[in-house]
């Protein structure tokens, strides 16, 4: 069973910086596309980045410029860099990938506030 474990959530001032990583197991890592979503309370799942299997990402309009998605392939671990962080960044962190079904991990909270 693909398991997806989120980690490097917490409390954070605007303006400030944190780094999320999933770390993936029981299938093969490089070869999918992984993903990062979020969501915050009364909305919807929103997608925040995309990292294909060979390197190329895409990111949301409303993150662009501030986060960073990237993979290591050798340690089977996709990451989020955030930096500039603002209040309407606060959601849950999910990170995501399809194999031969949709995987998800628990999600990791991230909270900006002053």
């Amino acid at each position: 069973q693909v398991q997806l474990v989120e980690s490097g959530g917490g409390l954070v001032q605007p303006g400030g910086s944190l780094r999320l990583s999933c770390a993936a197991s029981r299938f093969s890592f490089s070869r999918y596309a992984m993903d990062w979503y979020r969501q915050a309370p009364g909305k919807a799942r929103e997608l925040v980045a995309t990292i294909t299997s060979n390197g190329n990402t895409k990111y949301a309009d409303s993150v662009k410029g501030r986060f960073t998605i990237s993979r290591d392939n050798a340690k089977n671990t996709a990451y989020l860099q955030m930096n500039s962080l603002k209040p309407e960044d606060t959601a849950v962190y999910f990170c995501h990938t399809v194999t031969w079904q949709h995987y998800w991990g628990q999600g990791t909270q991230v909270t900006v506030s002053s």
